[in-house]
């Protein structure tokens, strides 16, 4: 199969499905951008505070991206392309942007509360804390996992001697100074926009100009070569300010102008995919299909652990996660999302179209492996997703001969991009969770200045922070190799939940909640199947006595994280039957 052929029909029915399904679905739910949105109403100048529709879409988008669609199909494309294609297109459009649009819709209607809020207006208080104590163990799974992931991507390497090797640690240690100026350039990018009221247009402009500077500062100096223990603290330290810092000043600019690194990163794709294809060298060299069970991967390790998908069910639809769906998603739309949204009109380019973005960057991930799929994919020479994707790209934009000599440039620059949306996610998950702590000591309808005692303690911003980051650092310096295999499950049982939670509250007000009921069935389906096989598997790993520590931990969690999703499934379709029946006695 012709790889530009696949990435331009796998577009076009992004496109129709946006411009179709996507407004459909506005009109059902009764969108009104008359409406006021908690943004202005509440308006706090921290977390609360109106950005414009482009900003706001590119703190979205940067949040949710990280390096999920990246490197969920690529893993997946060992069961080939045809199944990756499919549900990239089929959940991305019916399970994955219905879920993010549904997700921050319900919030921007609940004062931009999470979905824990949207669940104790229908289900209760007990449903809420049950579903908070969920997505907060979620989120220190990401923290922990993303923070080792930057930690890893900046760190130094050492020889035998303890002596730093300059030369095997050059990349990581421009990846971390880039890293650190375009932080820099979002302060002072925050301040123009939102304190000097300059025009977003120019300092767009400027902003993607300071962008290409400090990449080539970076690429030239790089004088920090420090060990990932030292790396992880000041990570913690980055994400323990960036968490309660008023969103104007870091978060809304630092996300905007990190979009535009992942536009570019796409541009670049197409151009490689589109380039390679007129130079006759575009073909996916992936089976249409090679099995139901992951025999032909390759020997894959993720530090120094093998790694195999196993059955295609369940491990295709959690595999390939956030390039279909993401539980993950529905805490960015109802977290920081849904409190910056200047107009409800918004809602349907930043979450339906953001997720269909995303579709389509899953798409050309699926390119790239197709690519290079004989050429060190399948004989174990590249296993990384990153390093498969930016290999697979470079080399199909340097098949162009006028470009034919930029492939190391546009490695490294592939490899930064996603490096730039790892530390974004990161952040954004530990704000995320801050909000989840606060709002578990917190009754419905209350705020933090509303909670007495000890409550008012834990509900603390600055508290509830650093409790935060210590338990998410303190599990990330482990490595993300053990905590990763139960976060995919746990991430897409989290979507479950999320959908179920839409569609009890669209059911409450009166509105079609159809479109939800399918893909919550079948995302709890795979989710608990997945979870039921980990459990299986840490069995197996306690009777063999390998790790026992780390298998009766994850062996415990597995089993608390099925009790909390059937509970809060339970309450949830008692609670949609109790509609169904009042629906009909009317």
């Amino acid at each position: 199969m012709n790889a530009a052929v696949v990435l331009i029909i796998g577009i076009a029915i992004l496109v129709i499905a946006y411009l179709t399904y996507g407004r459909w679905l506005a009109k059902q739910w009764g969108v009104d951008p008359g409406r006021t949105t908690p943004s202005h109403e509440l308006e706090d100048g921290m977390d609360y505070c109106p950005a414009k529709a482009p900003v706001l879409l590119g703190h979205h988008f940067s949040s949710i991206a990280g390096a999920g669609p990246i490197n969920g199909p690529i893993q997946a494309a060992v069961f080939g392309w045809v199944p990756v294609l499919l549900w990239v297109l089929i959940g991305g459009i019916f399970f994955g942007a219905v879920h993010d649009f549904g997700a921050l819709f319900a919030s921007i209607r609940h004062k931009g509360q999470s979905i824990g809020e949207v669940i104790a207006d229908t289900m209760g208080s007990k449903a809420k804390r049950l579903f908070i104590i969920f997505s907060y163990l979620t989120l220190i799974l990401v923290v922990a996992a993303f923070a080792s992931i930057v930690a890893n991507t900046f760190m130094a390497t050492f020889d035998a001697s303890g002596a730093v090797d300059m030369a095997a640690s050059a990349a990581n240690a421009s990846t971390a100074m880039i890293s650190i100026l375009f932080i820099l350039i979002a302060i002072v990018f925050g301040f123009l926009v939102y304190r000097r009221n300059a025009p977003l247009g120019v300092s767009t402009i400027i902003g993607v100009v300071a962008i290409i500077a400090c990449m080539a500062i970076g690429l030239n100096w790089h004088p920090l070569y420090l060990s990932n223990q030292t790396w992880m603290i000041i990570v913690g330290v980055y994400i323990t300010i960036a968490s309660v810092t008023p969103v104007w000043i870091l978060l809304q600019p630092r996300d905007y102008l990190s979009s535009f690194l992942l536009y570019g990163m796409m541009i670049v794709a197409v151009v490689g995919i589109l380039g390679a294809t007129l130079m006759g060298q575009g073909g996916l060299d992936i089976p249409a299909f090679t099995g139901f069970v992951d025999t032909l991967a390759p020997a894959r390790t993720v530090e120094g652990t093998q790694v195999s998908l196993g059955y295609m069910f369940p491990a295709l639809f959690v595999t390939i996660a956030c390039g279909a769906i993401s539980g993950f998603h529905s805490l960015v739309g109802s977290g920081t999302t849904a409190k910056q949204l200047d107009n409800e009109r918004d809602a349907q380019p930043i979450a339906y179209g953001g997720m269909l973005i995303e579709c389509a960057l899953a798409i050309i991930s699926l390119c790239a492996v197709g690519f290079i799929w004989n050429k060190g994919f399948t004989t174990g020479e590249l296993t990384v997703p990153t390093k498969v994707f930016a290999t697979g790209i470079s080399e199909m934009v340097a098949t162009v001969p006028a470009l034919a000599g930029t492939k190391n440039v546009i490695f490294s620059l592939l490899i930064l991009a996603v490096s730039a949306f790892c530390l974004t996610s990161l952040d954004t998950a530990t704000r995320l969770a801050r909000y989840m702590f606060q709002e578990f000591w917190l009754e419905p309808g209350q705020n933090v200045k509303d909670a007495t005692g000890y409550k008012k303690v834990l509900a603390n911003p600055y508290v509830s922070t650093v409790i935060t980051v210590i338990l998410g650092i303190g599990l990330g310096m482990t490595g993300y190799a053990k905590i990763w295999p139960l976060f995919g499950a746990a991430n897409q049982l989290l979507a479950a939940l999320g959908l179920l939670a839409v569609a009890t509250w669209l059911g409450k007000v009166g509105k079609n909640n159809k479109m939800f009921l399918f893909p919550m069935a079948f995302m709890l389906i795979v989710t608990i199947t997945s979870l039921v096989l980990t459990i299986k598997g840490k069995i197996a790993q306690l009777a063999a006595g390998t790790e026992v520590g780390w298998a009766v931990a994850l062996l415990v969690l597995a089993i608390l994280l099925i009790i909390c999703a059937i509970v809060l499934a339970v309450d949830g379709v008692k609670t949609l039957a109790g509609q169904s029946k009042e629906k009909v006695a009317s």
